[in-house]
């Protein structure tokens, strides 16, 4: 009971007021030197592959890779094609161009796939410049944010956690939803949609931007299945996850670009002002 007495009071003063960060932050600081040795193995085990790998695979998985290069080289053509016309475009909307984010690569310590509560841990802190709620992505997609933060290593949610929600837009039309996890890696949730919304299989959900948390436009999941029940008063959706959550090693931790200088910002007796940067677009509630 004295413990059990403990652990409520602990549970509650961490979820309330966050009194136990510091701490939590000390003991990662501590734990991080036997996570790195908890990786020697595999590291060896990885290297030990390698060698004894035969001249037939090597020779078998460049010819992969060498096809796979190519097929990117031609995707690459092809959106340097479409960027070039939105480029475009923007200039003749008399509009700003929008400057991309800053990104830093960090690589994954430790999965925690629990049902109740999906996590992975980085080997970047806040001494890289990580900060709590900050999103990570891999090669095709978003994968969660980050949670906590310590100074060697931090924490992040995966999307597919059954506490984690995150705006989307289905890319085809724009319409606006949430995806919420499901504990399942492979599997997200659409609540709340009517049954009439315009949705359909095979659609691509991207980050609506909304809420300031995610930039938009990342690939976030595919919808895989929609079941419309007359009786109930919204669809039933499942989306897949674009990020390959349970393969990737590496992530880039998404940080938003610096915004110009604003012109009342600018003192013209040190030179010329730079001309004032567009307002920002009206959020749509």
């Amino acid at each position: 009971m004295v413990f059990l007495v403990v652990s409520l009071v602990l549970m509650t003063a961490d979820h309330r007021q966050h009194h136990l960060e510091r701490v939590r932050a000390g003991l990662m600081v501590l734990l991080s030197p036997f996570e790195y040795l908890l990786g020697v193995p595999e590291a060896a085990r990885e290297w030990l592959g390698e060698i004894v790998t035969t001249r037939g695979t090597l020779e078998k998985e460049n010819g992969a890779l060498r096809a796979r290069e190519l097929l990117q080289d031609v995707r690459l053509q092809k959106m340097a094609a479409l960027e070039a016309e939105n480029e475009r475009l923007r200039k003749l909307l008399d509009s700003s161009v929008k400057v991309g984010e800053r990104v830093v690569v960090a690589e994954l310590l430790e999965v925690d796939f629990d049902p109740f509560s999906q996590d992975i841990e980085l080997n970047k802190g806040s001494r890289d410049g990580v900060v709590a709620g900050q999103p990570i992505v891999d090669a095709e997609g978003v994968m969660g944010q980050v949670v906590h933060v310590a100074p060697f290593t931090s924490t992040a949610m995966l999307i597919t956690d059954p506490s984690h929600a995150i705006p989307v837009a289905v890319n085809r039309n724009g319409l606006r939803a949430i995806a919420m996890g499901t504990g399942s890696a492979d599997r997200l949730t659409i609540p709340n949609l009517p049954l009439n919304a315009d949705i359909q299989p095979g659609d691509l959900l991207v980050t609506s931007g909304l809420g300031g948390r995610f930039p938009a436009g990342y690939p976030v999941a595919t919808v895989e299945k929609i079941e419309r029940n007359p009786g109930q008063p919204f669809a039933d959706v499942t989306a897949r996850p674009t990020a390959h959550l349970e393969q990737s090693r590496e992530v880039l931790l998404v940080s938003p670009a610096p915004l110009p200088p604003r012109a009342v910002d600018c003192d013209p007796a040190q030179g010329p002002c730079p001309p004032a940067a567009a307002p920002p677009p009206r959020k749509e509630h």
